[in-house]
């Protein structure tokens, strides 16, 4: 069973698609007979996409941060296909900054992960609300994005919002009448991906292969959920919930932001895991 915009003959278009979790979902619903175009700035990565998927995919090089980029992929995908059936906004990058330092970083994280995906979202959900055909946009987020931990506060802020703006797109689509398409978070775990791979040459038991977090996408996909807020090998349900709930109750209890890494909420924040993710 699948998400009815998953179909043989349909296009499906991923940014950030050359390796890593778009690479794994590309090659998933090439398997479903679709046909798949992938966008991303790294030309190298592209080219060895296209070699593991015999050809059989258009690559585009395309930075998502720029919007005339993203039309132009646009522009090249509808050229080539004549339409998009799935369209998964996935580019991203790290390690941006604190909350007052590294401007750059900043600009740069944001760029990728926020704009781009806002990009995607001004270019193509007009067009793809117009073929009046089943459509899914997915747009992918991070736990990051929703506890919010220290360390990263430029990317937690990128993934936050795009949690946020997915949210108000899922809401929007569906009060539109006779719309046919659908959007969806996908959420990732550990997932060992090239990012990983650049510090940890091994992978960590922990982490899921980037083809689980695309096997758990569609599978959600298709039970017509909007969130796909995947596990790991270390992480149940339960747990990543209990730290959520705690998260969100920081607001309505009044404690001190991010609590859960404040050294006076420790034992108490542990009580909490054990009564409610065991």
């Amino acid at each position: 069973m699948n998400h009815p915009a998953i179909k043989e003959g349909r296009v499906a278009l991923v940014t950030g698609g050359a390796s890593g979790i778009g690479l794994a979902v590309a090659q998933k619903l090439r398997t479903q007979g679709m046909r798949i175009a992938i966008a991303d700035r790294d030309e190298a990565a592209l080219s060895e996409a296209a070699e593991t998927m015999n050809g059989e995919v258009l690559t585009v090089l395309t930075d998502v941060s720029e919007l005339a980029e993203v039309e132009a992929l646009r522009d090249r995908v509808i050229d080539e296909y004549g339409e998009i059936g799935f369209l998964m906004n996935n580019a991203g990058r790290g390690f941006g900054g604190g909350a007052f330092s590294s401007l750059n970083g900043w600009q740069q994280v944001l760029g990728v992960n926020l704009w781009g995906v806002i990009h995607g979202l001004q270019t193509f959900t007009q067009l793809m609300i117009d073929q009046g055909t089943p459509c899914a946009i997915v747009n992918t987020g991070s736990k990051q994005g929703i506890t919010n931990p220290p360390g990263d506060a430029a990317y937690n802020v990128s993934k936050a919002g795009v949690r946020s703006v997915t949210e108000s797109l899922a809401h929007e689509l569906r009060n539109i009448e006779g719309c046919q398409v659908t959007a969806h978070l996908l959420v990732p775990g550990f997932t060992y991906t090239g990012l990983i791979k650049r510090h940890i040459p091994e992978k960590p038991t922990g982490a899921w292969d980037p083809e689980q977090v695309a096997d758990y996408l569609l599978k959600k996909m298709a039970m017509e959920k909007f969130y796909a807020i995947c596990l790991d090998n270390d992480v149940s349900t339960e747990l990543d919930n209990a730290r959520i709930l705690w998260n969100t109750n920081d607001i309505i209890e009044e404690r001190p932001a991010l609590s859960r890494w404040h050294p006076d909420y420790e034992s108490e924040f542990n009580e909490f895991i054990r009564e409610h993710a065991s």
